[in-house]
């Protein structure tokens, strides 16, 4: 029996497992719609909703005028993100450089998708099924935030 047994190992270890999580929650984020195996993304889902719940607060708190909370609740949603690439990659020693797509992904959350979802309570994304892959019969699903332009087109 599974009792008490919360999320799926998805066949990783537990570091491949969470930067697994890390780099499909950037995706996501960044092209706000990817396609993936079903049990990835129902697992996808809970993570990335918590992500925009700290956005959300993060942006209510920075317009209270409280700093340092949205400080905080800005660097607990970026923990979920990788920093992105450093040393000679970095932004330190190339001004012009391309943001990261950590630093992207954090931008987004705390901006466009916070105001958003500012009146929303939660339920920011929607899986849909999309059939076995051909390849090795995965069940394919394609997840998405919900009011989203890019998913509307």
């Amino acid at each position: 029996m599974r009792h008490l047994v919360a999320h799926r190992k998805l066949g990783r270890t537990s570091a491949h497992r969470k930067a697994l999580l890390r780099n499909l929650c950037t995706s996501l984020v960044i092209n706000e719609r990817i396609v993936t195996t079903l049990p990835k993304a129902k697992e996808l889902r809970p993570f990335v909703e918590k992500v925009v719940t700290l956005g959300r607060r993060a942006r209510a708190m920075r317009e209270a005028g409280s700093v340092e909370k949205a400080v905080h609740l800005t660097r607990q949603a970026a923990s979920n993100f990788f920093a992105g690439n450093s040393g000679y990659d970095s932004r330190q020693h190339d001004p012009a450089a391309e943001r990261t797509a950590g630093v992207a992904a954090l931008q987004k959350i705390t901006g466009e998708l916070a105001e958003r979802y500012a009146d929303r309570p939660g339920g920011y994304t929607r899986i849909y099924k999309l059939g076995p892959r051909k390849g090795d019969g995965a069940e394919m699903a394609l997840i998405e935030f919900v009011d989203s332009e890019k998913a509307s087109a």
